[in-house]
């Protein structure tokens, strides 16, 4: 009788501006005896791994200011997410937390690299592919870390704004 199974081997790296590529490989094997198994996977997983990582060092097209469009080709992107300028603004939170990111990033002179390896980390995925319950997560983690911490009158009366010289 033979057994089948199934082997799998992914990787994904996070690229410059808040980009990322990611490549796998499957393979199916038969073996006739149950105990070839372990040697067999064994051998599988260490032919996957060269593969993927031997292929995936090739990132192909990266415009020279390291923003890609998000379709790997010096073309708009097929959903209309390229604004001209050869960047997709293609985000999938909302687009004032996409605009939050981005302004805790600029503000705080971040480094963009680190935000998406960050984002890889948490959620398996890049800045600009987070669910808006991802995105959230994501800046609440930059806010911890980045934000200023706010005044202990603007923690006290979060709502009430004063100015100097004013009597309330």
């Amino acid at each position: 009788m033979a057994i089948v199974f199934e082997a799998n081997y992914s990787k994904k790296l996070g690229l410059p501006g808040f980009s990322s590529h990611q490549y796998s490989v499957t393979v199916r094997s038969e073996v006739t005896d149950i105990k070839q198994v372990p040697a067999e996977s064994n051998r599988i997983y260490k032919l996957l791994q060269d593969a993927v990582d031997r292929e995936i060092q090739s990132t192909g097209f990266l415009p020279k200011n390291g923003n890609g469009n998000g379709n790997g080709h010096d073309k708009p992107a097929p959903n209309g997410g390229d604004n001209g300028n050869g960047h997709d603004d293609t985000w999938d939170c909302s687009d004032k937390q996409k605009e939050l990111i981005l302004r805790i990033v600029s503000e705080n002179n971040l480094d963009k690299q680190e935000i998406e390896t960050l984002a890889l980390e948490r959620f398996g995925q890049g800045v600009k592919k987070l669910n808006r319950l991802e995105a959230s997560g994501l800046i609440e983690e930059l806010l911890e870390k980045y934000a200023e911490k706010p005044s202990r009158t603007q923690r006290r009366y979060p709502a009430r704004r004063f100015r100097p010289g004013s009597a309330k």
